[in-house]
């Protein structure tokens, strides 16, 4: 089943389509004579001309069948913060440094991927380099995002293992069913992340009748001190399942995650176009006993385990003049309610008073230890309303795409609005500019984070070999 879909990708070499079309003008070009296509005078003195294709057959067809890929982008990011000095979270970030209401980021990143398939096997890594200079001073950072081989005996079954991305769920910003990976970061979800070690094994059906398509996915993800750390408790192998049904002209998803590492977890979505030009997708997620860290106005924590259940429904829409909305509410059943974030932005407002006036600083060093951890989190609430629309080439101008995002906490009104404007001036080159504001009163999640806006520019060239 075909969703509404919206990616803009730019390649360095021909796509499938083109290289397709090409070999369609080499077969009917083949079908003529080229005295056909090119008439000559009845003159015996005029030589005849003909066309000789094979050399760009070959071409082609060695382009078409190249076993190995190498490509990535070079990108080049400069910022502008406004921070908000009164803010919580910029009280804990900046109660030490001298810095100003404004200051300038830039961000160098390195993106490289490849892969390599010959018959039934076939391997792809991917890796990010960033390099950031600010007030600080010069940072770097790699990471290497995936790394894994396939090996596909016949068309039913596929084994995978290595770092890799586990795309599940339906949503665009949030997934609550994505157990494995990392969640995404809201105002920019189509951003690449790291991937995460596993073995997994894929069978794969197909049918006659209301049920289309069956694929069954297994994983196995271990836990040690290098691998997968982060993911829970180490020395542990946990294992995963994902059931896919094309069912009625209905994506349909099944999923559990069981384990040492972390509690087991259950997991439910659907997508399904209602009309041509509308989606619908929704999420449902339990996680057993989750076990959650809060403080309160004075600083005192305490634990609390209780099963978490988390939603989410979204349309997608795509209008006649190919305009693109997106619109989802989301219920984190593992976030903070609006008193826990009272109470955590109390304490930081209180440990900054301590530090103003005695000098001490350990109620912010604990304060900053949490951002890091759990309140540190894209979206630490428990409701919230994401809102995108997006032109296609607006006012005709070609691979120009104005768009414009918001999302929301219910719970106490505050947002952030980002208008954008992506484009594309030449082959492999992209340039988008944004300019994040937030919005929100004091005591609220948006109004005490550190900016108050952000002013970014994105140059991005893709390359391929």
């Amino acid at each position: 089943m075909k969703y509404l879909r919206w990616n803009f990708s730019l390649r360095s070499k021909p796509s499938g389509k083109t290289r397709r079309f090409v070999r369609l003008l080499v077969f009917v070009a083949g079908l003529f004579p080229a005295s056909d296509l090119f008439p000559q005078e009845q003159s015996q003195d005029k030589p005849k001309f003909e066309v000789d294709l094979s050399e760009f057959q070959k071409e082609i067809d060695k382009l078409a069948t190249k076993p190995y890929s190498l490509g990535g982008f070079a990108e080049f990011q400069p910022t502008l913060l406004g921070i908000d000095r009164d803010s919580a979270v910029s009280r804990v970030r900046f109660f030490n440094k001298p810095q100003g209401s404004l200051f300038d980021q830039y961000n160098f990143r390195l993106r490289l991927e490849g892969s390599y398939k010959k018959d039934w096997f076939s391997m792809f890594f991917k890796t990010d380099t960033l390099v950031r200079n600010d007030f600080e001073g010069w940072d770097e950072d790699t990471k290497l995002f995936e790394a894994y081989a396939s090996a596909k005996p016949n068309a039913n079954f596929i084994l995978e293992t290595g770092k890799k991305v586990m795309k599940w769920g339906k949503g665009y910003a949030w997934n609550p069913v994505s157990f494995i990976a990392p969640p995404k970061n809201p105002e920019d979800p189509e951003e690449a992340l790291e991937g995460t070690t596993v073995a997994t094994a894929d069978y794969i059906r197909s049918f006659d009748g209301p049920l289309k398509t069956l694929t069954l996915t297994t994983a196995l993800i271990p836990v040690y001190e290098y691998v997968n750390a982060k993911f829970g408790e180490p020395r542990r192998v946990n294992f995963a399942s994902k059931l896919y049904l094309l069912l009625y002209d209905t994506d349909i998803d099944l999923m559990v995650l069981t384990g040492s590492s972390r509690t087991t977890r259950y997991g439910f979505d659907f997508s399904k176009n209602l009309t041509t030009n509308l989606e619908i997708h929704g999420e449902f997620a339990v996680v057993n006993n989750l076990d959650k860290m809060a403080i309160n106005a004075s600083g005192q924590g305490f634990r609390t385990q209780s099963d978490a259940l988390s939603q989410l429904i979204g349309l997608r829409y795509l209008s006649e003049r190919e305009t693109t909305y997106i619109l989802e509410y989301y219920h984190n059943g593992a976030g903070y309610s609006r008193s826990q974030i009272k109470d955590f932005i109390s304490f930081v407002d209180r440990s900054y008073q301590t530090f103003q006036t005695t000098g001490d600083d350990s109620g912010l060093v604990r304060a900053s230890a949490l951002l890091d951890g759990p309140y540190g989190q894209p979206n630490v609430g428990r409701h919230y309303l994401y809102f995108r629309a997006s032109q296609k080439e607006a006012f005709d101008i070609l691979y120009f795409t104005p768009a414009v995002t918001s999302i929301m906490n219910l719970t106490d009104g505050s947002l952030t609005v980002i208008p954008e404007l992506a484009y594309s001036p030449m082959t492999n080159l992209e340039l988008r500019f944004r300019t994040p504001v937030l919005l929100g009163k004091d005591g609220t999640e948006y109004g005490e984070k550190q900016n108050d806006y952000r002013i970014e520019l994105r140059l991005r060239y893709h390359f391929g070999f």
